[in-house]
């Protein structure tokens, strides 16, 4: 059965600021209307004219965490290569930890050359960077010693105490598009995390990591699926679409070399909304994460009690 989450807006347009007592509020209520868990989006430093403010994902979660019981804290996605390996391991760790194992760690290896420069990791080895952090971290929270050298990482015995929560190791969702990543997905994840895709992209994709799981002798069905979609519920297809089209076009990226679009989202009446949504449903995807339109706490109502009631 698909499971329905909603991203937090620790990531604002540029003429925002991210009020933490509003997502407190926010993460509080989810977690009161049932839905399955929060996601937090990852930069370090995005944009310079204009600049979109962003809290630290794994902070904004933390603190969450703390004000929280039962709700799943996802990364969607965090950027890998842009992190210290072993210190990732132990701040990601900790949220586990704190959280009382209920941390879904979405990564991938990032798309924006002027952060990777920002911070002094070399754009374009990102996808061998992330392969080489993915496995320092994993290997922290799974084996009881380390000893590993890579680049410059010169683990020896290394141990990294308390362990997560969750054993092995937290679930471990990869966002990424083309068929290296997917490959990834089906070799090394717990599962596939992707972003405006439509139900017919989706699946073409999946059919795809679906294949890449067999060829390398890996039981598909271990595998889940992840959706991040835009959702703006109103009175009709009509009226929701310029200013949903409006807010797409102003504070989201879609990545061009990807089957993400601008007209995956769902608007419309609540019939509409449904019916759209019921498409994403069938593809069998395991969660579906919709980002309210601007966050706006009556949309989050109005999708709880109107809609995902219908698609149970």
């Amino acid at each position: 059965m698909t499971t329905f989450g909603l991203a937090i807006k620790n990531f604002v347009g540029p003429t925002e600021t991210p009020d933490i007592d509003a997502l407190y509020r926010y993460a509080a209520r989810a977690e009161e209307l049932g839905f399955e868990s929060l996601w937090a989006w990852d930069h370090v430093i995005l944009g310079v004219e204009p600049a979109f403010p962003i809290l630290d994902a794994i902070g904004t979660l933390t603190a969450i965490a703390a004000r929280t019981s039962t709700i799943k804290l996802g990364t969607g996605v965090l950027v890998l290569p842009l992190r210290n390996p072993t210190v990732a391991a132990k701040a990601i760790g900790t949220l586990d930890v704190i959280s009382k194992g209920r941390l879904v760690l979405g990564v991938a290896a990032g798309w924006y050359a002027r952060e990777f420069d920002a911070v002094g990791v070399p754009f374009r080895q990102r996808g061998r960077l992330f392969e080489r952090n993915f496995e320092i971290l994993t290997r922290l929270w799974s084996e009881d010693r380390v000893t590993l050298q890579a680049d410059e990482f010169n683990l020896r015995e290394a141990v990294m105490r308390p362990k997560p929560v969750q054993r092995p190791r937290p679930p471990i969702l990869i966002g990424g598009y083309v068929d290296a990543v997917l490959k990834r997905v089906a070799t090394k994840g717990d599962g596939w995390l992707t972003y405006f895709y439509t139900p017919e992209s989706y699946t073409r994709s999946w059919d795809k990591i679906l294949g890449f799981a067999r060829e390398a002798g890996r039981d598909p069905t271990t595998l889940g699926g992840t959706n991040q979609l835009a959702i703006l519920v109103g009175r009709s297809r009509a009226e929701t679409e310029e200013p949903m089209r409006q807010w797409l076009q102003t504070e989201w990226d879609v990545a061009a070399w990807s089957e993400s679009t601008i007209e995956h989202a769902i608007r419309g009446s609540v019939d509409e909304c449904v019916e759209q949504l019921r498409a994403h449903v069938a593809t069998g995807v395991d969660r579906i994460i919709l980002i309210p339109y601007r966050y706006d706490p009556a949309q989050v109502e109005t999708i709880a009690r109107e809609i995902l009631p219908r698609l149970r």
